[in-house]
């Protein structure tokens, strides 16, 4: 698989752009930026390890039947003996018992890699700091932590949170796949060396949901979500979690956070590149793999979902990744997010179509990373979640109201009828 031509190349990290040829000061420049964000990493790291902030660990390996979480409201990290981070690296869920039965399984973002190149370039915060490329997370460090609980719906105690009181499995992610890879990439390093990303995204998540089903083996009402990422997995996963791990869960709702990617290649994507079985893969037959994977989970499973997707109408972090997708340019400005804005309109008025039933929450709340930067990307793990609102209601409420089957739209006056 040929790399892309980076000798020309812009790209955005944190909102910040770049370019790629740079003088010999700059580069030097980079160079100890990245050091200082390597060290910042280190230190986040060992002050997660050694404070209270630190999650203590459960092995579900050690019980027999059903295992006990010792505390509610709680956090508590699951070690996966069968999981494996893309670099080969260990793998673990987050867990918490609330005091309702009802149980929210939650499905990680943390970007994708469709090619070698991508394949190269990891995300850390290192790569931040330097303003260096990164296309996705391919490991669970401690800072990662903080990626995947305690803000948003994941936190745990605040009386903001109307979710507190759930149980929650969350399904971290750092292979690059979606959840649903099954294969491995051999690519070039940035060194030279060569390198295997593993693509075990479908291994672990069912590693995770066989030690969700024995924490939270009956809920009441289920909540099946995610974002970034995550959201893409949702319709690919969905209909697997209801019929092999809760299959006498009537009440099930699903919520997708940001998912839009246009690449006219995701069908070689999912099956030569991620390895995945022919049931993610034969399904996609356009641009759009999540408008592909909504169809064919309301084929599969007509009625059996109450269905809930929100998103940003020009968010930052998706614009970008489709300029690299279809310019090998990782950047976005005002002319990549307006495209995106089209593609956005075009996504929910087909999903609409898909499933007349699906509720949608649209937000255009500015990304404040950089000024004129679009708007942010993904908010039910963010304080955005409680804290802001459209049309007087946050998401939070929104989506209490839905899984509850008080479901409605918000936001829509933000979608214009021709895309523009």
């Amino acid at each position: 698989m040929p790399e892309k031509n980076k000798s020309n190349r812009h790209h955005l990290t944190s909102g910040r752009f770049i370019f790629s040829h740079t003088t010999d000061r700059e580069q030097r420049r980079r160079e100890l930026l990245g050091k200082a964000g390597a060290f910042l990493e280190n230190s986040i790291d060992a002050h997660l390890n050694s404070s209270p902030l630190a999650v203590p660990v459960l092995d579900p390996a050690t019980y027999t039947g059903v295992p006990s979480i010792p505390q509610t409201g709680h956090w508590f990290r699951v070690p996966l003996s069968k999981g494996m981070s893309g670099d080969g690296s260990e793998y673990h869920i987050y867990v918490k018992r609330g005091a309702s039965q009802n149980t929210c399984i939650f499905l990680s973002g943390g970007g994708v890699a469709w090619n070698e190149y991508t394949a190269a370039h990891p995300s850390s915060m290192e790569t931040a700091a330097a303003a260096a490329p990164g296309f996705y997370w391919n490991n669970l460090r401690p800072v990662t932590q903080m990626m995947n609980i305690g803000v948003g719906i994941t936190e745990a105690s605040s009386q903001r949170n109307p979710f507190r009181d759930w149980n929650f499995a969350v399904i971290t992610y750092a292979t690059g796949d979606f959840h649903i890879g099954n294969g491995s990439l051999d690519y070039k390093a940035e060194d030279g060396s060569r390198e295997i990303l593993h693509f075990h995204g479908y291994q672990n998540f069912h590693a995770a949901m066989m030690a969700a089903v024995r924490f939270f083996p009956e809920p009441e009402r289920l909540l099946i979500a995610g974002d970034s990422a995550g959201a893409f997995a949702v319709p690919a996963l969905a209909g697997e979690i209801a019929d092999q791990y809760y299959s006498s869960c009537e009440d099930i709702t699903l919520l997708s956070d940001s998912a839009l990617l246009k690449f006219n290649k995701w069908r070689r994507t999912v099956k030569d590149i991620w390895g995945s079985p022919e049931k993610f893969w034969l399904p996609v037959t356009s641009d759009n793999i999540v408008t592909d994977w909504y169809r064919n989970l309301a084929m599969q499973h007509p009625g059996r979902f109450r269905c809930l997707f929100a998103g940003s109408t020009h968010d930052f972090l998706l614009s970008a990744y489709y300029n690299d997708v279809a310019h090998e340019t990782f950047r976005t400005d005002a002319e990549v997010q307006d495209t995106y804005y089209r593609q956005f309109c075009d996504e929910i008025r087909e999903l609409q179509k898909i499933d007349p039933s699906m509720r949608f929450y649209i937000y255009d709340w500015k990304n404040i990373l950089r000024s004129g930067s679009g708007t942010i990307h993904t908010a039910v793990r963010q304080p955005y979640f409680y804290h802001h609102r459209k049309n007087g209601t946050s998401m939070a409420a929104w989506l209490e109201d839905a899984v509850s089957g008080n479901v409605y739209d918000v936001g829509m006056s933000l979608l214009s009828e021709s895309g523009t």
